[in-house]
């Protein structure tokens, strides 16, 4: 039985605040699609036009969830999703529906410049990617556990988008291994040759090179992917081709190699950093050689928006991570004397890689717990991949494939 005390807060949360009137002013003048807003008390509002744009559904179970929104956009969001202040049946409907109607929502979905000001300075001083810092960014999200990732990516342990042929039904370990193969072809690697791979992961990649013949040396900063990926060589017999340690990009030193090759890692560099990456790309590459980046993108219409602040994966899901803007990779590119061949954009197969793995995901929230993971954090890893399908699906981000030289 509630106390006196709870019972009052809880009537107060279910009380309509300003900020509340404010937040059902901006759904008022929604553009695209409707939208059905369920209050603490269970009453429902349909706000929109029907006939034409998603439907989604919003439950809000605590009206400081509206506060918190339209102080921080996403960032806010994502904090009331995890204390349970507001759900939707169906998030992808929900992100969707807030990408198209972006103008109209724009307190909602990018939140007060004053906030997120304070959220940035903090990831920005907290988050660096200094040798230090790097290493403990990468290790709060990859040394969850190998198991953790096992459960729901695909056989392979490919953590990266896979580019799926004409049957988009096709197993995903067989797309990750086309995409694998696409950036090999692209480089002109034959058997023989010698790659580095910068942020080696599980060992998907070193292992599909291998296969084919290369000598891979593989660097990564968490040592529980370094675990997994040697004992994996050794199974597969390739530890005479491959070598994997615990090393950080800067620290290389002159060694050259025929190809490079790095697969979403640039988008854990940090703004700051990215003219030393592509200058520890460029000094490594033998004459000759070629370089293969896989890398994601927001719009570049969108970038400079996007780096004045930060949004909840950056919060939330990978510390200290920032994502480039196709004009940023081709003017880093050329600052360190390396020039485009050509890219290749497959967003939508990052959106179809997502959404396999959101299903896994759902399959084993069972194990998922038994792990010692609690709600809050299923809720923030449930919106992590639905929010990053919605923005692959609606153009705002995107994948590719760049060959440099």
């Amino acid at each position: 039985m509630m106390s006196y005390d709870e019972l009052s807060a809880d009537r107060a949360c279910a009380q309509p605040t300003w900020a509340a009137r404010w937040f059902i002013g901006a759904l008022s003048r929604l553009q695209v699609g409707t939208l059905a807003l369920t209050d603490p008390l269970g009453g429902q509002v349909l706000y929109g036009a029907a006939g034409g744009g998603p439907h989604a559904e919003l439950v809000m179970r605590d009206w400081r969830a509206a506060g918190a929104i339209l102080r921080q956009g996403d960032i806010g969001f994502a904090d009331s999703l995890r204390r349970g202040w507001v759900d939707s049946p169906d998030l992808l409907a929900l992100f969707t529906l807030a990408l198209r109607n972006e103008a109209a929502l724009s307190h909602a979905v990018d939140g007060k410049w004053w906030a997120l000001l304070a959220r940035r300075l903090s990831h920005l001083l907290l988050r660096d990617n200094s040798r230090k810092g790097s290493r403990r960014n990468i290790l709060q999200h990859y040394d969850l556990g190998n198991e953790f990732y096992r459960l729901w990516l695909d056989p392979s342990m490919s953590y990266s988008a896979a580019l799926f042929g004409e049957d988009r039904s096709e197993p995903l370990e067989a797309a990750q291994h086309r995409k694998y193969d696409r950036l090999l072809d692209a480089l002109g690697a034959v058997p023989g040759q010698h790659v580095l791979e910068i942020g080696c992961g599980w060992g998907g990649f070193a292992e599909r090179a291998a296969q084919r013949g290369l000598h891979v040396h593989g660097i990564t900063l968490s040592d529980a992917q370094l675990e997994w990926a040697r004992a994996r060589m050794q199974r597969q017999g390739l530890g005479d081709r491959v070598k994997l340690e615990l090393r950080d990009y800067r620290d290389l030193g002159h060694a050259q190699y025929d190809h490079i090759v790095s697969i979403e890692m640039v988008e854990a560099v940090g703004e700051r950093r990215w003219p030393l990456y592509f200058e520890t790309l460029a000094r490594c590459l033998r004459p000759g050689g070629r370089i293969g980046l896989q890398s994601i993108d927001i719009a570049d219409a969108h970038f400079d928006a996007y780096r004045r602040g930060t949004d909840f994966i950056q919060q939330y899901i990978f510390p200290g991570g920032m994502l480039p803007c196709p004009r940023v990779i081709q003017a880093q590119a050329g600052l360190a004397g390396l020039s485009v061949v050509n890219q290749y954009p497959f967003g939508l197969d990052y959106a179809d890689t997502l959404l396999r793995w959101r299903l896994a995901f759902e399959e084993n929230l069972g194990a998922v717990r038994a792990q010692g993971f609690d709600e809050a954090f299923v809720r923030l890893w449930r919106m992590y991949l639905t929010y990053c399908e919605a923005g692959f699906r609606e153009g705002r981000t995107d994948v590719r494939h760049w060959v440099l030289e």
